[in-house]
């Protein structure tokens, strides 16, 4: 019993811990800013397309603060009224926080992916939001 009493008090010691650490950053717990980016292509063919969504995998996945990652082509068999016609590829990151967010603008492999992609943009719309990621 006294194990299990250490092993719940370590448990919440090291949440306290995160809880702070995410405080001092300015950051709320369960709370992550959404950067969700989408795209319109001069080139919309499937290859096209297909060539921006594995871009975004190579050079947007995996950034430090980054908590959800993905990217994908538009859903063309939805055509309620409400769907948004005018974008072929989307791209959803939540982030950590603003400074996860403002590290991730700066670091080189989202610069080389801007260079290496924006030639075939006709559009890109950026939508941040903060999200609460919890109950």
């Amino acid at each position: 019993m006294n194990r299990m009493l250490m092993a719940v008090a370590a448990a919440l010691a090291a949440l306290c811990v995160v809880v702070a650490v995410r405080h001092s950053n300015g950051e709320s717990a369960g709370r992550s800013l959404a950067h969700d980016v989408y795209f319109t292509l001069n080139d919309a063919s499937p290859e096209a397309r297909q060539q921006l969504v594995e871009a975004c995998r190579r050079y947007l996945s995996g950034h430090e603060g980054t908590v959800f990652f993905a990217a994908g082509t538009r859903a063309t068999e939805m055509e309620r009224d409400v769907n948004d016609q005018a974008y072929d590829v989307s791209l959803h990151l939540f982030f950590s926080g603003e400074a996860a967010h403002d590290a991730y603008q700066e670091h080189p492999r989202h610069k080389e992916f801007i260079e290496k992609m924006k030639s075939n943009w006709k559009t890109v719309r950026v939508f941040d939001s903060w999200v609460s990621t919890g109950p």
